[in-house]
């Protein structure tokens, strides 16, 4: 009973509003009265006018159902004029009204809010109407929303969507370290491109007085949210109100991708003096708004621990960290550096006494690990990269790698050949010669397959590739080097002693 009469003081205010911003509307209400007039325009498919049929209906003789059945056909008639007259609505009443209607007519609707009071409202629904709402639309929609849900609801959302989806909104809700997508905010204004600007200022002067909202520019967008331009306030209050946006709107618009490195964007939006700019995707979607204070504030922290990480220290370490927190920190990695190191030197002992025939062996070891951990840090470099930028489809892996490893063999035939002749040179020995580049080669082309396989494999299984594929890698390249170098030498000892 609560919620009907909750339907019906909408309903009230939806029909009030409308009347005062058209004379002719699907509903509206005779007087002070509460009888419901519902007028019914029928039109021909050339827009002649029809028929026009006239009921009374009293409100409080409408039950549950028929009150919600009033309240979709209002909103499904004009949502550009619903969807403002639900942004004026308290926030319960607004949740109330996306929980009654049907689950098209909510989804319509919640294209014309702002994305941050369409996620307040659901933060109120029912998780199963959220749930249904969300399978109804676009993945990248989705997950705008989602972002705006606190972190108690989406905990109670996601394990509810099953399939594709949930994936989707998971993929586009995590962004790289250090991306621009990590550090948007989505308190910003969009627009939809074919609304009149005298409609647009009533809603700012609305939504100042009602909600605050940071001070940034305010976005055109289309119906799949796609970027269109930037509204220049002057314009836009000097405009006709009848005048639409996509007619007044500055359509070049500086926009970061959501993917790009936070210092880069500091830089473009410095040199262009801008204080914000908005996020998009790669189908230039508007997903958020980054403010340049929010970018510089962590730049320096950023870069000192990329720096710290790369030498086994947690980026989180400072100068006067204490010594238990340091060693947390620093022992593991020192602890798997040392595994991997007598990993390889184990493989170096199995070939100790071909070693201690031919020392020349050992001064063309530290020659081997260097090329083979070079050649696949940078098969690792661009794997990681297209792993960040999610640029390699599952489809597309195999081609990756087997690129990759074809990429080693070539380097490595070159690499072998150099390190051949200045081993003739050096020793004398042609069979020498034959030995290194013949290891470089196959050196080579492991590191070039492992460098591209091991990231991949890594996330695959749920491990984090930027702390493990490194050390992996080094181990691989060493232990394989050492492994076909020294065992050519074994196989060809005779001619070279």
């Amino acid at each position: 009973m609560a919620k009907a009469y909750s339907i019906s003081r909408m309903l009230r205010k939806m029909t009030a509003d409308f009347r005062q911003e058209r004379a002719k509307h699907l509903l509206r209400w005779p007087g002070k009265g509460v009888s419901l007039w519902l007028w019914k325009i029928c039109s021909n498919r050339h827009g002649g006018a029809g028929a026009q049929t006239k009921r009374v209906v009293d409100m409080h003789e409408m039950n549950e159902d028929q009150l919600v059945s009033v309240l979709a056909a209002l909103i499904e008639r004009d949502v550009a004029e619903a969807a403002k007259v639900v942004e004026d609505l308290p926030v319960g009443d607004g949740a109330a009204l996306l929980s009654a209607v049907p689950v098209q007519v909510g989804v319509r609707l919640i294209n014309r809010l702002q994305s941050g009071f369409a996620g307040a409202l659901l933060e109120q629904c029912e998780v199963e109407k959220i749930k249904k709402l969300l399978i109804n639309m676009p993945a990248q929609q989705a997950a705008a929303i989602v972002m705006h849900l606190s972190v108690e609801k989406r905990g109670e959302l996601l394990p509810e969507i099953k399939g594709r989806l949930v994936d989707n909104i998971r993929e586009l809700l995590t962004y790289p370290e250090g991306s621009v997508g990590r550090y948007m905010s989505m308190d910003m204004l969009t627009f939809k491109k074919d609304e009149s600007a005298g409609a647009v200022i009533d809603r700012l002067r609305k939504l100042s007085v009602e909600r605050k909202f940071p001070a940034s520019y305010a976005y055109v967008v289309d119906e799949d949210n796609v970027l269109q331009g930037v509204l220049n306030t002057r314009t836009l209050f000097l405009a006709e109100p009848g005048q639409r946006l996509e007619s007044i709107m500055i359509t070049s618009v500086f926009a970061l991708h959501c993917f790009t490195d936070r210092s880069d964007a500091a830089r473009e939006m410095a040199s262009r003096k801008y204080f914000a700019a908005p996020v998009v995707d790669g189908e230039n979607r508007l997903l958020g708004v980054i403010k340049a204070e929010n970018m510089l504030r962590g730049i320096k922290e950023d870069l000192s621990g990329d720096m710290q990480k790369m030498f086994g220290v947690g980026g989180d370490e400072r100068v006067f960290s204490s010594i238990g927190f340091a060693l947390k920190k620093r022992l593991l990695w020192l602890t798997v550096n040392l595994g991997t190191a007598f990993l390889a030197a184990a493989v170096v002992a199995l070939f100790q006494d071909i070693i201690a025939k031919l020392t020349i062996l050992a001064v063309f070891l530290p020659v081997i690990a260097g090329q083979g951990g070079n050649a696949g840090a940078q098969s690792l470099a661009v794997v990681m990269r297209g792993l960040v930028m999610r640029e390699i489809p599952p489809a597309r892996v195999p081609a990756l790698i087997l690129k990759e490893t074809k990429l080693g063999a070539i380097n490595g035939l070159v690499i072998g050949i150099i390190t051949a002749v200045i081993a003739y040179v050096w020793y004398g020995n042609y069979w020498l010669g034959v030995v290194i580049g013949l290891g470089m080669i196959i050196n080579l082309i492991i590191a070039g397959l492992a460098g591209s396989s091991i990231p991949i494999i890594m996330k695959r299984i749920g491990i984090d590739p930027a702390q493990s594929s490194s050390i992996i890698l080094t181990t691989v390249t060493d232990v394989m080097g050492f492994l076909a170098f020294l065992g050519l030498a074994v196989l060809f000892q005779n001619y070279l002693i």
